[in-house]
């Protein structure tokens, strides 16, 4: 079993992109034979027991073939393809897991969506709530809406962030070339191939070069793929670069060669460290006996165990979380603004949901965006 395998094969989440140019048949069309094919790999991982995001590009290449468009595109000529792409984007997608009696979720991203606390609560409660359901999420950039201040820019540095929003343990990025080469292959045939990368230093990114095809059906190169796995090896999460060819997981499991990047830790330990070194938003809650005992078992915090709530913070915000004697016992995200979490304090979940006029999550602080400091 190749390395790049074992670490796909072990995660329990797995990322998976696809670019346009694997999507894309010469038509112009989704090509439905290799969407079904990677489809059946991944109900075929799901079969095991893992939960499996994919990240999709083609929506702009699909609209701008329905609209006649070739070339370069303007900002809102993108955005108007991505309108009549993501249709179809998503329904090639449908029709390819149908055969296996999978639900597909599409799932429309910018950067604000990771790059604020709110929003990136909300994004990943989402994207949880689909895996929980047994579906298969969609994500693709909202380019509809997106600008150039609030876009991730390429969907491989997307994934490695979707990746980092639902913890998944692996991402795999399926590309024209089969992995990572000391210099590019086509100009230097006996390039040597790089099966492993323990840490991404300044020589791994000389290797991968500059970006590729920027106004055409791909909007990135190896570079943007290793700073992908740049960003997903800090969260945790092993990058494995592969060939997009028919059955792609298949072939990966049969040894087909591809580069595995490493990751830093665990997704759990990156994300913790992550929280402790949060500034705080000076925002605090107060618990009862009953709740510290249950946060240090790992337990959420749930409102039944507050006790008072100091502060004007925000869904999203970092709060300190104090005991009885005032001791500090935890540091995490709070799930509610200060004004909601005051009138649901020491309530159970059902009268929470009658005080506050609907149900949204039952925990304050989830157990995921908690870290114990006391």
């Amino acid at each position: 079993m190749s390395a790049a395998w074992a670490a796909v094969e072990q995660a329990r989440r797995i990322v998976v992109k696809v670019g346009s140019s694997l999507i894309i048949a010469e038509d112009g069309a989704p090509d439905s034979a290799w969407l079904e094919s990677l489809a059946a790999d991944i109900h075929a991982l799901r079969g095991g027991g893992r939960q499996v995001v994919v990240v999709s590009s083609g929506a702009v290449a699909i609209g701008r073939r329905a609209l006649g468009r070739r070339g370069a595109l303007r900002l809102d000529q993108k955005q108007a393809a991505s309108a009549v792409g993501q249709a179809r984007l998503i329904d090639a997608w449908a029709r390819a897991f149908a055969p296996f009696g999978v639900t597909v979720g599409q799932a429309l991203l910018t950067l604000d969506d990771t790059r604020r606390r709110r929003r990136y609560l909300n994004a990943r409660a989402t994207l949880n709530a689909l895996l929980e359901e047994g579906v298969a999420p969609i994500v693709n950039e909202n380019d509809t809406v997106a600008t150039s201040e609030i876009r991730y820019g390429d969907n491989d540095r997307l994934a490695a962030h979707a990746a980092e929003l639902v913890t998944a343990e692996a991402l795999v990025i399926l590309s024209d070339v089969d992995g990572l080469y000391a210099a590019d292959p086509a100009a230097h045939p006996d390039a040597e191939f790089l099966a492993e990368v323990d840490d991404i230093d300044a020589s791994i990114e000389a290797m991968a070069g500059g970006a590729s095809k920027p106004d055409g059906d791909g909007a990135g190169g190896m570079a943007t793929k290793v700073a992908a796995a740049k960003i997903a090896r800090v969260a945790g999460c092993a990058t494995v670069i592969a060939k997009g060819v028919a059955s792609p997981l298949s072939r990966l499991k049969e040894n087909a060669r591809a580069t595995l990047f490493r990751a830093d830790g665990k997704p759990e330990a990156a994300r913790k460290t992550w929280i402790r070194n949060l500034q705080g938003s000076g925002g605090e809650i107060r618990i009862d006996a009953g709740a510290v005992a249950a946060l240090k078992s790992g337990a959420s915090l749930l409102p039944v165990g507050v006790a008072a709530v100091d502060g004007g913070f925000q869904l999203g915000d970092v709060v300190v979380v104090r005991g009885p004697a005032g001791e500090a016992v935890a540091k995490g995200l709070a799930s509610f603004d200060a004004s909601d979490l005051r009138l649901m304090a020491g309530r159970s979940s059902e009268e929470v949901a009658r005080i506050l006029g609907y149900r949204r999550r039952d925990a304050v602080i989830d157990r995921d965006d908690l870290v114990l400091i006391g």
